[in-house]
């Protein structure tokens, strides 16, 4: 089991209040790249997102944040055929998430209770690829995009506090290569993906010699503080996540 998410706390009164508030519709100001910020807080938690992007009127980026593990899934003839993650969101984000969901047992929200949620969460990520980019090569000066079939095999657990999405991504076409990357990122940065400290990254039944190295970004928060919330808004920097992808590289014989 990957670890617990990171802990977050509210910022202020002004920002409670907007989470309970803003129940059934928000608009944040700017256009092109921002509008899509403030519908990828929708998106994460689909009828609840609103909840994040009531927060981030308040703040800069990031607004969320997430601990991913990751498992790369391999066929019998040695091909990689699927991406399993599981994504746990931090605290606050998961509480306010589960406001409203009815369950049998106060405060114990079993997969049944969550399935809506998780239902709507891996139907809207596919506008934003997944957050997973995955590139092979056999050799170092050519890496052919890879593409993913709608997630399989979804749902949502609730553990000490924390949401945890746990989904499965099939490629559309199963591939062999010499070397694979894969990175887990958002490109807006309106989503902070770290990987669990303990395993990160698993190679389920990879091919003999198969090497795995991750690499882990640095935290982009004190730049993306200093660029400001407008510079976001008005979509200047549209790929600003790029720069702090978790990178996993497979190097297989």
């Amino acid at each position: 089991m990957w670890s617990k998410s990171r802990r977050r706390t509210v910022g202020s009164a002004r920002e409670v209040s907007l989470v309970r508030h803003t129940r059934s519709r928000l608009v944040v100001p700017g256009a092109g790249r921002g509008q899509r910020a403030a519908g990828l807080a929708r998106t994460l938690v689909g009828a609840f997102g609103i909840v994040v992007a009531a927060c981030g009127a308040a703040s800069a980026h990031p607004h969320v944040w997430i601990s991913a593990g990751t498992e790369l899934v391999y066929g019998p003839d040695g091909a990689l055929t699927a991406v399993r993650h599981a994504w746990t969101f931090d605290d606050m984000f998961s509480s306010y998430a589960l406001q409203g969901i009815e369950t049998k047992t106060k405060g114990v929200y079993t997969r049944e209770d969550l399935a809506p949620l998780a239902q709507t969460n891996v139907d809207s990520l596919k506008e934003f690829a997944y957050f997973t980019f995955a590139r092979a090569s056999d050799d170092e000066t050519t890496r052919k995009k890879q593409k993913f079939e709608a997630p399989v095999d979804y749902y949502l657990e609730q553990k000490d506090g924390a949401l945890t999405l746990h989904f499965t991504l099939p490629l559309k076409t199963p591939v062999k290569s010499r070397q694979l990357v894969l990175e887990v990122y958002d490109p807006t940065y309106f989503i902070d993906f770290s990987l669990v400290k303990t395993d990160p990254v698993r190679l389920i039944g990879a091919p003999a010699g198969c090497k795995l190295a991750v690499a882990r970004p640095t935290d982009g928060t004190v730049q993306a503080k200093m660029l400001g919330e407008d510079n976001f808004l008005d979509g200047s920097n549209a790929n600003f996540g790029a720069n702090f992808a978790n990178r996993i590289t497979v190097e297989c014989p």
